[in-house]
């Protein structure tokens, strides 16, 4: 039996090539929502009213956008290499797969699905019943505590801390880290992620991390 149960990948910039899928969707309707990302980074709003400053950029552009039509668009997000083998690799030894993201969740639920993933957690964009967007998100994930949905899925496959890993690129994923046995920092944006992980990775292929993970 091996050292861990449960692995826990951020999206955005692990499993994807993008900073977020939100900004994927910015750039899909060429739109910029650099206010809004400053306004929060300077913590002038929280996080549920940047995701409807966000959705509102969308729906200036398109008052009749759909979430099939937002679904659509993360089929041709860039992915990064080697997912497919990495959650097949890891599951084979026993070991469950999950994506906690502060991002969407029609994103994350397309690698799931795509890649064969235990289960995710990522934010969501309400919706009226005809499928058009309300203008509101449902905050999911914390970004100021990801280490809350990494609690929950320790929880939910009957493991500890100690058998599971946390793999992000960025500060928000500190908490995740911290949650977890072993953390791994995957092509780091920021000093702070490398010097709270107990390894750092760079490459273009996830399939590296199956190294520190499956070593005796």
């Amino acid at each position: 039996m091996g050292k861990y149960d449960l692995v826990c990948f951020d999206m955005d910039g692990v499993l994807t090539k993008l900073r977020s899928s939100w900004c994927w969707v910015h750039q899909c309707f060429e739109v910029d929502n650099e206010p809004a990302y400053q306004a929060y980074c300077n913590g002038e709003i929280d996080e549920s009213e940047f995701m409807r400053r966000d959705i509102a950029l969308w729906t200036a552009k398109k008052p009749d956008v759909t979430i099939d039509e937002i679904a659509k668009l993360f089929q041709d997000m860039p992915l990064i290499g080697g997912i497919q083998e990495t959650v097949a690799c890891l599951q084979d030894n026993g070991i469950r797969c999950v994506i906690v993201s502060g991002g969407i969740d029609k994103a994350a639920q397309l690698i799931k699905n795509e890649f064969g993933f235990d289960d995710f957690a990522a934010d969501e964009i309400c919706t009226h019943p005809d499928g058009t967007l309300t203008g509101e998100g449902k905050l999911v994930v914390d970004l100021r505590d990801k280490g809350i949905n990494v609690r929950q899925f320790i929880e939910k496959y009957k493991t500890v801390p100690e058998r599971t890993v946390s793999i992000g690129n960025s500060f928000t994923d500190i908490p995740m880290f911290k949650n977890s046995g072993m953390s791994i920092a995957f092509n780091p944006t920021d000093p702070y992620t490398s010097d709270a992980a107990t390894y750092t990775v760079v490459s273009d292929n996830i399939a590296d991390v199956l190294d520190y993970i499956l070593q005796d």
